[in-house]
């Protein structure tokens, strides 16, 4: 229970990239960089698996 708003912030940072990719806007690419800072310190801290967080990632810039 401790770690839900943690995990919440991350979702939300992807989310967010994903819909500035989708819309075409001017900072998709800052906020990528800002979700893949978010999705490694959620793996950093075990929220998430590290390879899990890796794969996350890839599969953003690759829409971005």
């Amino acid at each position: 229970a401790a770690n839900s708003p943690a995990k919440s912030a991350m979702r939300t940072q992807v989310k967010k990239a994903e819909q500035a990719i989708a819309a075409g806007a001017e900072n998709a690419q800052e906020l990528v960089v800002a979700a893949s800072k978010a999705l490694d310190k959620a793996a950093s801290k075990g929220l998430i698996h590290k390879n899990a967080a890796a794969r996350k990632k890839s599969r953003l810039a690759k829409k971005a």
